[in-house]
């Protein structure tokens, strides 16, 4: 139990983007204690933090915890919850949380609302169309000149997406979506949307309603295996610089996606606040948005919240309350690295729980390994309990460095099946700083 003087903060959720939450909180000389929930076998044994039993998607659970735990902020992590209007709920209740209403989160809890957000507030983004049935589905594909990517418009985990090679297997996919129910309610509507060519990047926003202060833009990695071959995951790793977006990059960002965004959600009435997570495109007709998510990403928070030099709860606390102005946000000119290790299955199937050795290894390297999809055993050893399992971050002066000592720890890393690229930001850090 933490027996420092603070405040109190609750984390709600159990992955690798709520493990790198609660260890930067941690960090924090405001914060006493810090409780996730449910948390994971990483989250178990951070200094300063407490798993505690949590339903995630049981919103009245997330209240009642709060108020037994008397927490003085709730930051919630995952997607469902904020969709499902677990804000909402804290806030009437009188407890501060971070993150979006349900109408705000609408833009990452229906991609086709999304679309027509864009759309409608002169957003640049692809070409899409919205369908709920097969044979609308399969008539759009006329209009396209190339096969587009298909995209289940509901929460998904991040496996969503099918990136179609041919007009028939973007004819199969629509199939397997609208008819045999792959990704269930989250199919039940469809995307198939121009497939954007260029450098894919993440920008990320703190946001107080009003007011914005932008991350470190990251670069993700989404397929599977090494050279950007494979299906599409909820990401492999990351990386921070990005050598992509140079500082007139990212103000036509701000200038185009983030403050029309930012200005748009407050003029229809739903104030956004919280992080506003904008996966762009950067093509050769500039900028353009795949999607928002309304969370911080994973693995982005894993390779961003370390290079955070201000206190924490001073930023989450000022987009709680719609006070961002009075924030110093100072960020580190390190680099950053984060490797994905991935269980025997990874993004299809599961896989049985098995082993994780070589954990004391890596963290002796000096990088910091979060959680996701771990669990502590009947024996106090870590097993694997998910697809995505554990993310080793490295910071250093240079991207070469850090790339480099994240791959040379995740080599002391062990578990039967696991899945890695063994090329996250090192093609890069040739070319770069």
């Amino acid at each position: 139990m933490n027996t420092r003087s603070g405040a109190t903060v609750l984390v709600v959720g159990g992955g690798g983007r709520e493990h790198a939450i609660a260890w930067r909180l941690s960090r924090s000389d405001r914060v006493g204690r810090v409780l996730v929930g449910p948390g994971n076998a990483g989250t178990a044994a951070e200094p300063g933090c407490e798993n505690i039993p949590l339903d995630v998607s049981d919103t009245t659970a997330i209240v009642a915890t709060a108020q037994r735990t008397a927490a003085d902020l709730v930051i919630i992590g995952p997607e469902g919850p904020l969709v499902a209007g677990a804000v909402d709920a804290l806030l009437s209740a009188g407890i501060p949380a971070f993150g979006p209403s349900a109408a705000a989160a609408r833009l990452e809890g229906s991609k086709s609302h999304c679309k027509e957000f864009l759309v409608r507030h002169h957003i640049p983004t692809g070409r899409a169309s919205a369908h709920s049935d097969e044979s609308s589905a399969l008539g759009a594909l006329r209009d396209f000149d190339e096969p587009p990517v298909v995209k289940a418009s509901g929460l998904a985990a991040g496996k969503g997406v099918i990136m179609a090679e041919t007009f028939d297997e973007a004819a199969e996919a629509i199939r397997a979506i609208l008819v045999d129910g792959r990704f269930g309610d989250a199919g039940i509507e469809l995307l198939l949307e121009e497939r954007l060519r260029g450098t894919e990047i993440s920008v990320l926003a703190f946001c107080d309603g009003n007011r914005w202060e932008l991350m470190p833009a990251a670069q993700d990695h989404k397929r599977l295996l090494a050279g950007d071959q494979g299906p599409n995951t909820g990401g492999m790793g990351a990386f921070v610089p990005s050598p992509v977006a140079d500082a007139s990059v990212i103000a036509e960002i701000e200038r185009t996606v983030i403050r029309p965004t930012i200005v748009g959600m407050a003029s229809e009435g739903r104030p956004y606040r919280g992080v506003l997570y904008a996966g762009l495109m950067l093509t050769d007709d500039g900028p353009k948005v795949i999607e928002f998510n309304c969370r911080f990403g994973d693995p982005e928070t894993q390779v961003v919240l370390p290079l955070l030099e201000s206190d924490p709860l001073d930023v989450f606390e000022a987009c709680a309350v719609g006070s961002l102005d009075g924030v110093d946000l100072r960020w580190s000119r390190d680099a950053a690295v984060t490797v994905v290790m991935a269980s025997a299955g990874y993004p299809g199937s599961g896989s049985a729980s098995v082993p994780i050795d070589g954990l004391i290894e890596a963290a002796a390297t000096g990088c910091t390994v979060f959680h996701a999809g771990t669990r502590i055993g009947a024996d106090g050893g870590v097993f694997t309990s998910g697809g995505r399992v554990l993310s080793v971050t490295a910071v250093s002066p240079s991207l070469k460095e850090a790339a480099l000592r994240a791959h040379a720890a995740v080599g002391t890393i062990g578990f039967e099946g696991s899945q890695h690229r063994n090329d996250i930001a090192l093609a890069t850090a040739e070319v770069s700083r």
